[in-house]
């Protein structure tokens, strides 16, 4: 796989994975150098979408390491909520916040599917509890459209709701081949486009209200 394919790991290596160990060692080492690497792989990534998913991929063919990327950076995302600020609204109204807790709960919730997908008592729940919070995302995200001011700023929040919409039903039917043939890996996947809607939801709203 190459820069720029589509696929929705390549856009969250940098958020979920490389964001959060910057943010250690800006804490724990030379906090200079450490904001300079971030810069550095920052404005690569702007450059060239998808470098730093490369990157990763490398390290791991170069040592020889039998990795699942979809399911790894899954589970990181577990993780990475609380240190990812890009995705988050500094607006302090209610519905903003609101809308702030709602994403970081779905998200949430989809990293858990790794460690709980063989067990399909607690993996029937945790689906419950995904389209639960799909339908409570989808009711903030038109609470807050309510907020925008302007048409052409709600058609693009509007698109961007429908595209989550779109990836939602396709992880359902994900979902529903994963019962009759057995293949994580399509489900990692899947959850990974519907982090990617929702990250993408985020910076639409970051974009025409803040």
């Amino acid at each position: 796989m190459t820069m720029g394919d589509e696929t929705p790991v390549a856009s969250l290596v940098m958020p979920v994975l490389i964001r959060p160990v910057l943010s250690q060692l800006e804490r724990s080492s030379d906090v200079a150098a450490s904001q300079t690497l971030r810069a550095a792989l920052t404005k690569a990534e702007a450059v060239h979408p998808g470098f730093t998913y490369d990157l990763v991929v490398s390290l791991v063919r170069h040592g020889e390491l039998s990795v699942n990327i979809n399911e790894s950076v899954l589970r990181l995302q577990g993780s990475a909520n609380d240190a990812d600020a890009e995705y988050r609204l500094a607006r302090s109204e209610d519905v903003f916040q609101e809308l702030n807790r709602k994403s970081a709960a779905l998200k949430k919730i989809l990293s858990r599917i790794p460690d709980e997908i063989t067990d399909r008592k607690t993996f029937l729940e945790t689906i419950k509890e995904i389209a639960s919070a799909i339908k409570k995302l989808l009711d903030s995200v038109s609470e807050v459209g309510s907020m925008i001011i302007g048409p052409a700023r709600k058609q693009a929040l509007e698109q961007r709701k429908r595209d989550f919409v779109k990836y939602s039903k396709r992880f359902s039917n994900t979902l529903k081949d994963y019962f009759k043939e057995g293949q994580a890996n399509a489900v990692f996947v899947s959850a990974l486009y519907l982090i990617h809607q929702t990250n993408l939801i985020m910076a639409t709203v970051k974009n025409k209200c803040e």
